[in-house]
């Protein structure tokens, strides 16, 4: 695996603190801000919709720049709206602050994941993501439990300065490990108007709802564990950080078996994570009284929704193969409808009286319809693959970093069309090529 993938992990890393560290911070910023628990989880919501905005507009509008500029123009944007939400005097202005950082992380996710599909052959995407989506893990395991506990002993200001802190690390190692190139130019210069074609495909449509739904189900109930852990299952507001760490390593497990799994059963990996997870979430609505069960259950969550992280990322690039910045764009979309989602049905029934438990069921009925999605999808890959003309098979990636190299090859469902590979669970192809960076 190429050293600049490992970089943009680390990178993925200050980005997922900030982006998950408020399930830790809620309770002093809801105190400090004046505001309800529900409205500081909006907050939340705010990071995810600044998501969903901006992976796909920050894709299309650089997708002729060169991508380590634009990464570095994007993590140091991110760094300043960390120190705006250290300093932000009042909610409205954290709030804006949380939009303006969520649109810089968007794109840099976006770029980010294409970069590094794009150092990597077909047959290893899934793995290259899972380094990605392993800065996230490591997030939850060290940077969100560390956000609660300087949240608790410091201010939760003091948590947004350490995370500005964290992507000035970040764009170092960008700045230095990220291979340099420049835009591609004539035919295989980056095309907004090929790669948007990619939504005609109904199976980009599934990819994204399954996503949105099963980050939906996860974010229902992550975004509230601190309120849950300390009032219904009556844990001492200190363990809050434990448990979050627990979380985290369960997703560092699941990111790292899914990563190993995925490529070569991509649906088998996909249908049985959200399924599990429903599980998960089902058990936690019934035991959360119980400490001991919603501690086990929080980390067996960390392991199956993400478990499911790498797979749902590589089945999008497969089936956007045409347009991969788009495709890394499509997928942050999705999951942060999904985190999006997630706590405002989660705000909505505890606002309702129904208890932090009700979030439980929440999670798992998004995650029932992620399996849904999740079977219709694998029924039609099995119904139009072994029919699909054999002139889907030129179907090119194309270029996806600015020198306009990339894993040239077919895309794998065509392949599998073909006769290249067989039509079944995987859709991994054979080594089609190595781009360079």
């Amino acid at each position: 695996m190429p050293i600049a993938v490992y970089v943009l992990g680390l990178s993925v890393f200050a980005l997922g603190t900030s982006e998950f560290m408020l399930s830790g911070l809620l309770q002093p910023l809801a105190r400090d801000m004046g505001v309800s628990i529900p409205q500081a989880g909006l907050l939340v919501s705010a990071f995810a919709v600044g998501m969903v905005v901006g992976a796909p507009v920050l894709a299309a509008a650089t997708l002729r720049l060169p991508r380590r500029t634009t990464l570095i123009a994007l993590l140091t944007v991110f760094g300043l709206g960390q120190i705006a939400g250290a300093v932000a005097p009042s909610y409205g202005l954290l709030f804006a602050s949380r939009v303006i950082s969520a649109l810089a992380c968007a794109g840099f996710w976006a770029v980010g994941a294409s970069v590094a599909v794009s150092l990597v052959p077909v047959t290893a995407r899934a793995r290259a993501m899972a380094v990605m989506v392993g800065g996230l893990s490591i997030a939850n395991i060290a940077g969100v439990p560390a956000g609660a506990f300087l949240g608790q002993h410091a201010g939760w200001r003091a948590a947004f300065w350490a995370v500005a802190a964290l992507s000035a690390v970040g764009l170092v190692g960008v700045i230095a490990l990220v291979p340099r190139t420049a835009p591609a130019t004539g035919a295989d210069a980056p095309s907004l108007r090929r790669e948007l074609l990619i939504y005609r495909d109904r199976q980009v449509w599934l990819a994204l709802v399954t996503t949105a739904l099963n980050g939906g189900a996860v974010f229902a109930l992550f975004s509230y564990l601190g309120p849950l852990l300390t009032e219904t299952s009556g844990m001492a507001e200190s363990w809050v950080p434990t448990v979050l760490g627990l979380f985290g390593v369960g997703a560092l497990i699941g990111t790292a078996v899914g990563g190993r799994i995925a490529d070569a059963h991509l649906f088998g990996t996909i249908s049985g994570g959200i399924t599990a997870s429903t599980v998960v979430l089902a058990l936690l609505a019934l035991t959360a009284q119980w400490p001991v069960a919603a501690v086990t259950l929080s980390l067996l969550l960390g392991v199956t929704s993400f478990a499911t992280a790498p797979a749902l990322n590589a089945r999008m690039f497969n089936v956007a193969g045409a347009a991969p910045t788009l495709a890394g764009a499509t997928t942050t979309s999705a999951f942060n409808i999904g985190n999006t989602l997630g706590p405002w049905l989660g705000g909505l029934v505890i606002g309702a009286g129904w208890g932090y438990p009700a979030v439980a069921w929440t999670g798992a009925a998004l995650a029932a319809l992620a399996v849904g999605t999740t079977v219709v999808a694998v029924r039609i890959h099995r119904q139009t693959a072994p029919a699909a003309p054999t002139a889907q098979v030129s179907r090119i990636v194309a270029s996806s970093d600015d020198s306009g190299s990339d894993a040239a090859g077919p895309a794998p469902e065509a392949a599998a069309a073909a006769g290249a590979v067989p039509a079944a669970d995987t859709e991994a192809a054979p080594k089609a090529g190595c781009a360079t960076g």
